[in-house]
């Protein structure tokens, strides 16, 4: 299912890829698990910014189109999931600047992304 979720603090999806950032990507959830809360953040800040999937959730194979403000210039950036449980994942040091998709697993309790 694709969906546009809004988003806080600088993550914003924008209808009008005109004002798209280079950091914008679709996330795909091959996680085997529902995800309740994501927060996209800077690798160099030391606090998870909001959650930008607000009351949506993502299941498994469902994906979510992601965009940022085209005045944001940081490219290396985490990814934190939260699933229906309350448990957290992360993803360290994405560039996001060189990714349109990436794709999020967690296979034997590793986190892993392919990045397209």
């Amino acid at each position: 299912m694709n969906r546009l979720v809004s988003g806080v603090l600088g993550v914003l999806l924008l209808a009008s890829v005109a004002r798209a950032g280079k950091q914008d990507f679709v996330l795909v959830n091959k996680t085997t698990l529902t995800i309740d809360q994501l927060h996209v953040s800077p690798h160099d800040e030391d606090d998870w910014q909001e959650d930008v999937l607000g009351k949506d959730v993502l299941r498994n194979d469902e994906r979510v189109e992601i965009s940022f403000s085209r005045e944001e210039s940081t490219c290396v950036w985490d990814v934190k999931i939260v699933d229906d449980e309350g448990d957290s994942v992360d993803w360290e040091s994405i560039d996001l600047c060189k990714a349109s998709e990436i794709t999020l697993k967690y296979e034997g309790k590793h986190p892993t992304a392919s990045i397209k």
